[in-house]
């Protein structure tokens, strides 16, 4: 190990011992998994063994149930009423539970829990490994459903790109502009070919796992390894993921493995009557913001069980990768919360949960061992060192960290400070601040930002004028700064980006208002738990330009490839003019936030070549004032700067207006 990477920081030196310790005790522990199975990506196949299977023309169940002392399994097949032949028996004394049946005694449909009876209670419980639950519409209990229909039919092999992700986060539920729960199949044929239109490569999606509660966003799970019922069925699921791989899509999951719902029937609560089975007992293994409950990634069965969901969803639905929620919440034993991370000891002290750490460094070892080409990103906002460092270099081994941030950065600015005042130097530094060690996931806006008691940055720009006032001939001055604005930010945000970026759906083209689900404060309303597509198609609203804005922009950095192996080189700075201007690849991206004052005859230096201009904020497809003539060439011309005589293009750039340049290398190509 040589950790080569994390020394290149010298803040790091003194904690070089407690990074060689984490790092050996991830190895020996994945060494000493993989001793009986001959790798880790064996061991974690617990979701094989336990659950319900069909082997050999006989069912056969296991449960992990280390307290209880005697267990059916209850459902239509036994009338909903305790049947000794569906009794399980303990494996040999372990703390393993299973029961073995003739194969038509169980039908591929019918629904089925357990009744579990531990020393002092008995309950109901939903067994820790279905993959299949749904909720009774009468009751709204829910039970596991007996799944076996003919294996899907993959259509598309795929392999995600080496390529700069441009994700496009999803939620399916909301993702359909009617009044309701949308569908895994709505979404293939309705919301799909959108995301591939818009440019983005990256579909990732949440509330994915089954959860209880539907305004969770689900993350709240209750059955780890059950596709979310809500949308449809795992075959339907499957053809989503199917229909995207087709159009060079990858798709990525938001995965919880941060906490688990607090629930005892339809969770991992009490399952086995005892709050420690899978979590931490007492105050340790409570989160109290989120109410739910805390894993303890010190239990081998619960390292087994975690792992085995990660290898399940890219085994079982080819998905390509995860988005792991809530890691500040897993590394810290405070969950990172009223704190601020301010300097490097924090990141070593006794707050820290080593095992936590070692758990998301062997997840990342095997997701990578199952997928080399999978994608594995971390939302993170301690910016601990290593998180998106290999495992080999004493990292975590994430390939990317969201750039939490960022979108902080902007929300302050907007909400706080008037535009005249913004520090360009202050948020050049907050985009491109990153690790040497590591890539990030740079966005504007993410669900976090639309939830209701929040606004989108669009809602925070204009504020009310979004309900009269986005009609692109109201002149009002209002929207007209917010949409300019919009606009810049994205554009810089995507381009200075540090190895991706991600769009919560609609937002690219200012989807008005908030994200609420269902509840009694709203009568139980869908109203704002969809998004309005038809706001997007209609030419005589600003959200089409914005809309058709981010269409160019993205297309625009995916054909160029401007992302791809490179970083973002300034060219120049003037906090006072509010000018800022770099180079990524073969394009130079020129910005003015100032509010009122234009730019003309300024001279850029740039490299030898021929330029271009080939997209600009200000364009009337846009939503702009047509300031600049579309498509022109910038000839190079001659500067000195100082003794030395400099290649420069000469620009005209309007107040609150991003241009963008396209070189040609002397030469061509």
């Amino acid at each position: 190990m040589t950790l080569s990477k994390l020394t290149d920081d010298p803040w790091l030196r003194p904690f070089l011992g407690r990074i060689r310790s984490r790092a050996k005790r991830a190895a020996e522990l994945a060494d000493r998994l993989a001793a009986g199975t001959g790798s880790l990506a064996d061991f974690a196949s617990a979701h094989e063994y336990y659950g319900l299977h069909r082997r050999n023309g006989r069912w056969l169940f296991r449960e992990w149930a280390p307290n209880a002392r005697q267990i059916w399994l209850v459902g239509d097949f036994s009338d909903w009423k305790i049947d000794d032949r569906f009794a399980l028996y303990r494996l040999n004394g372990r703390d393993v539970w299973q029961g073995e049946w003739p194969e038509q005694l169980i039908s591929h449909g019918q629904h089925y829990r357990l009744e579990m009876v531990w020393d002092g209670g008995r309950g109901e419980r939903i067994p820790a490994y279905a993959r299949r639950v749904v909720q009774d519409p009468g009751t709204n209990l829910f039970s596991a459903q007996v799944w076996t229909p003919p294996p899907y039919q993959w259509k598309h092999a795929f392999k995600v790109p080496a390529r700069t992700p441009l994700i496009y986060e999803a939620h399916v539920g909301m993702a359909q502009e009617r009044e309701g729960v949308g569908t895994y199949l709505e979404f293939r044929d309705l919301i799909l070919p959108k995301v591939k239109a818009g440019g983005y490569n990256t579909l990732q999606l949440m509330a994915v796992m089954e959860h209880p509660y539907y305004g969770s966003f689900g993350y709240h799970v209750s059955s780890f390894f059950a596709a979310c019922s809500r949308f449809g069925t795992p075959e339907e699921l499957k053809s989503l993921i199917d229909t995207a791989h087709g159009m060079g899509i990858a798709v990525v999951m938001d995965i919880v493995h941060s906490h688990a719902v607090k629930n005892e029937r339809d969770g991992l609560g009490l399952f086995d009557g005892t709050e420690y089975q899978y979590f931490h007992a007492g105050e340790r293994g409570r989160h109290e913001a989120w109410d739910s409950r805390c894993f303890d990634y010190a239990k081998v069965d619960v390292v087994h069980f975690l792992l085995s969901n990660c290898r399940f969803w890219l085994d079982e639905y080819r998905f390509d990768g995860f988005r792991f929620d809530g890691i500040t919440s897993m590394l810290y034993r405070h969950h990172g919360l009223g704190v601020d991370f301010v300097n490097y000891r924090q990141y070593f002290d006794e707050t820290v949960d080593e095992d936590a750490w070692i758990y998301c460094n062997l997840a990342n070892r095997l997701i990578h061992a199952v997928r080399p080409d999978a994608i594995s990103i971390a939302e993170d906002v301690s910016g601990m060192p290593g998180m998106a460092a290999p495992v080999e270099d004493g990292g975590l081994g994430f390939d990317f960290r969201m750039a939490m941030g960022v979108p902080e950065c902007w929300f302050r600015l907007v909400r706080d400070v008037r535009d005249e005042d913004w520090n360009v130097g202050m948020l050049w530094h907050e985009l491109t601040s990153r690790r040497a060690d590591e890539r990030t996931i740079n966005y504007v806006e993410s669900h976090d930002q639309a939830l209701v008691g929040g606004k989108t940055f669009i809602f925070q720009l204009v504020d009310a004028e979004i309900y009269y006032s986005m009609h692109t001939g109201s002149g009002n001055l209002v929207v007209e700064r917010g949409v300019a604005l919009h606009k810049l930010a994205r554009m810089a945000t995507v381009a200075a980006g540090g190895g991706g970026y991600l769009n919560f759906m609609g937002n690219e083209f200012g989807h008005p208002e908030w994200i609420d689900f269902p509840r009694e404060g709203n009568g139980y309303s869908y109203r704002y738990a969809r998004r309005v597509w038809s706001l997007r198609d209609r030419p005589d609203l600003y959200f089409k330009c914005l809309g058709d804005f981010d269409v160019e922009l993205i297309q625009l950095l995916g054909r160029s490839g401007a992302l791809e192996g490179t970083f973002p080189r300034r060219m120049f700075l003037d906090d006072c003019a509010k000018i800022l201007g770099f180079i990524r690849g073969d394009l130079v991206f020129l910005f003015n936030f100032h509010s009122t004052v234009s730019v003309t005859d300024f001279a850029v230096l740039v490299p030898p070549g021929s330029y271009a201009g080939v997209m600009d904020s200000d364009e009337p497809r846009f939503g702009g004032q047509g300031r600049i003539h579309p498509g022109q060439d910038y000839p190079l011309t001659t500067v000195m700067k100082g003794n030395e005589s400099c290649a420069a293009v000469r620009i005209y750039l309007p107040s609150r207006t991003a241009l963008v340049l396209k070189r040609t290398p002397p030469g061509g190509y």
